[in-house]
Formats: structure tokens, C-alpha cells, sequence
């Protein structure tokens, strides 16, 4: 099943980056805060008045709390406005 988000809407997939500590410790994505960069997934057509600045593949970071989370073939995306992201990473 695909996701195909309308107007200027973007699905994307939160990237969960394991972080070690100083002391060699290995935090899993769980104990640690929510990631806020994400990889664009699909993108909505746009309308008149939005342009979609963003593409497929691209890793963008988004407002901390944005977005409607779904779960879709057991995998979690993240559904949100391009006005939500705040920037691509390059």
C-alpha cells in the first residue's frame, strides 16, 4: 500500500540515529529525545499558492512537534505540512 499525500503534503520517515556516549554506551533511538530529522518519503502536488520545495530522498528537519503520525505495513511515518520543515540537510 502507498502513501500519496495531497496539496502541500509531506510523508515522511523519522531517521533513528543510535547515539553513543562518551563512555562507550550504546543509547537506542527509544531513550532518547524524539529525532527531528526526517527522510521525505512522498510529496503532494502543491497548490496554486505553495510551490513543493522538497523532493523524494531528501533528509529535512521538521518542527519538533508537527505532523500526524501513522502506521502503515508496520512501518511509522509522519504526515506534515511543508511549512513544517524548517530546512533540508545536505
Amino acid at each position: 500500500m502507498n502513501i500519496k499525500p495531497l496539496a502541500e503534503r509531506v510523508v515522511i520517515k523519522m531517521l533513528e540515529a543510535e547515539e553513543t556516549t562518551k563512555s562507550g554506551i550504546v543509547l537506542p533511538g527509544t531513550a532518547k529525545e524524539k529525532p527531528q530529522v526526517a527522510e521525505v518519503i512522498a510529496v503532494g502536488p502543491g497548490t496554486k499558492d505553495v510551490t513543493m520545495e522538497v523532493k523524494t530522498g531528501d533528509k529535512v528537519l521538521i518542527s519538533k512537534y508537527a505532523g500526524t503520525e501513522v502506521k502503515l505495513d508496520g512501518a511509522e511515518y509522519t504526515i506534515v505540512k511543508q511549512s513544517d520543515i524548517l530546512a533540508i540537510v545536505e
